[in-house]
């Protein structure tokens, strides 16, 4: 993400898919979204249904689409739902390129800020206020739906082995903090240990 930002020009357009764990990863995932929502407008973030990259991956992802150049002030979240008669998609039915005409018809234009977009039971918009206060969680349920629990086993396990490597994330940044500061105690500790030795020699 960090290199997409640089490469963008003010006013480059992108669109990238990421798992729901960028979504809501602590740590340098935060600093990461407060960057870019603070130097481009992430004005869209739609959500995929599971199995969408079957069968390499159940994980869940989103598509985000930004502009550089200008900090955001709300992100629309669209809600890709399943077509009709499908509940799961996989390498003999996958997602087909005609299910985004949904999205097409409701898009509007970023010239006047998407002024033409409404809340539906699966589009809604959030301010930055509330992101803020979030702390750039953008793992943000359709207010719309109540919540929904998945028994998919493909799902299960995906979300499992994202939250084992979110786990291995924080205790490996932990480390690294434990080592930082008990290489700085045992600096200090020769330093006033050579401090004693030179006062009791003097």
């Amino acid at each position: 993400m960090t290199l997409f930002i640089h490469l963008l020009k003010d006013g480059g357009r992108a669109a990238v898919v990421l798992p729901d764990g960028f979504l809501f990863g602590e740590g340098m995932k935060t600093r990461l979204k407060e960057k870019l929502l603070t130097e481009c407008n992430l004005h869209t973030i739609v959500r995929l249904p599971n199995g969408v990259f079957n069968p390499y991956t159940g994980i869940k992802t989103n598509l985000l689409f930004f502009t550089k150049g200008q900090p955001t002030e709300a992100v629309w979240y669209y809600e890709h739902p399943y077509p009709e008669g499908v509940k799961n998609y996989s390498k003999t039915r996958p997602m087909k390129v005609e299910e985004f005409q949904t999205e097409i018809d409701w898009w509007g234009d970023e010239a006047d800020g998407f002024a033409g977009r409404e809340e539906t039971h699966q589009t809604w918009r959030v301010p930055i206020e509330e992101i803020q206060a979030r702390h750039f969680n953008l793992d943000i349920k359709n207010p719309y739906q109540g919540e929904q629990v998945s028994h998919d086993p493909d799902e299960l396990l995906a979300q499992y082995a994202q939250q084992q490597s979110e786990i291995q994330e924080l205790r490996d940044q932990l480390k690294q903090i434990l080592g930082d500061a008990l290489s700085h105690t045992g600096h200090d500790s020769n330093a006033e240990t050579s401090r004693e030795t030179q006062e009791g020699e003097a």
